[in-house]
């Protein structure tokens, strides 16, 4: 299999290391976004994308990118990110990514997130959050997750994240209005 990890990672350079870690797990070749044109994706078996997270979206580096990719038919993709907030706050980004991939033909199989270290503006004064993030324990979870892509790829695995009917592209449970069978399709 050939696979590609793009990858965006600014000031600590924790994103780098999970892409590194999952990288290794997957045999593939990790670069940043300036460094492969959009359209020379096209020959990988499988394509990785990740940042960490700026003001609870992915880098504008990666969204250039992701916006330039090529249409496909299909090509799976999967999403990594680091974070020093809580996912709830950036899921909406991770919906945003996955709908444009999806409209270019690519398959989401799914994402993987951890903390890290994060000492960005008001931060600076407390040391810092998630100190010594990503640890030894996110980075083999990291690789576990690239270890189960490949598994997925193969097979008709999907763990795209949509939003409930009814919810304004939120993600989250159905609305009370929604019936079973939107559920279900959700």
């Amino acid at each position: 299999m050939t696979a590609l990890v793009v990858c965006v990672s600014m000031s600590e350079g924790n994103t780098r290391h999970v892409a590194e870690a999952i990288g290794e797990a997957l045999g593939a070749t990790v670069v940043e976004p300036e460094d492969i044109a959009p359209n020379d994706v096209v020959g990988y078996e499988l394509l990785g994308l990740g940042s960490g997270i700026y003001g609870w979206m992915f880098h504008a580096r990666l969204w250039r990118f992701a916006r330039s990719l090529p249409r496909v038919q299909g090509t799976p993709v999967f999403l990594f990110a680091t974070s020093g907030g809580p996912e709830l706050l950036w899921r909406p980004a991770r919906v945003v990514l996955s709908r444009l991939l999806r409209s270019k033909g690519y398959r989401v199989l799914g994402m993987f997130s951890c903390p890290g270290f994060d000492n960005l503006g008001p931060f600076q004064l407390v040391g810092g959050l998630n100190k010594g993030r990503p640890n030894e324990a996110d980075l083999a979870e990291a690789r576990a997750f690239a270890s189960g892509l490949d598994k997925q790829r193969k097979g008709a695995g999907d763990t795209r994240v949509r939003p409930a009917p009814g919810s304004r592209g939120r993600v989250g449970r159905p609305s009370a209005s929604s019936s079973a069978s939107e559920q279900v399709a959700s």
